[in-house]
């Protein structure tokens, strides 16, 4: 078990974009991308929609996430500890 440890940590806090299928409002279909944690970015979130679309590209629906901290409320210049929680939905063309 205590090998299976760093492991799970590690999977926790690494992760990857995921998608998943939805349906607006107006009936019309797009991804929802989730692209939490501390070793992704909102990078992450473009590059897997751009993926996902096969290179016809994408328009942005909507996007949600944790605020990123002041200079002043970082240790050391780092966020540190803070899990970072970001989602876009988009609409491939």
């Amino acid at each position: 078990m205590n090998k299976f440890l760093p492991l799970i940590a590690l999977l926790a806090l690494g992760g990857c974009a995921t998608s998943e299928t939805t349906y607006l409002n107006n009936g019309e279909q797009g991804l929802a991308i989730d692209c939490s944690g501390e070793a992704n970015s909102w990078a992450t979130c473009y590059e897997k929609a751009d993926a996902s679309c096969a290179g016809t590209g994408y328009r942005i629906v909507g996007t949600d996430g944790t605020p990123s901290l002041k200079e002043s409320d970082k240790t050391l210049g780092v966020d540190v500890g803070n899990f970072k929680n970001r989602s876009v939905v988009v609409v491939c063309k």
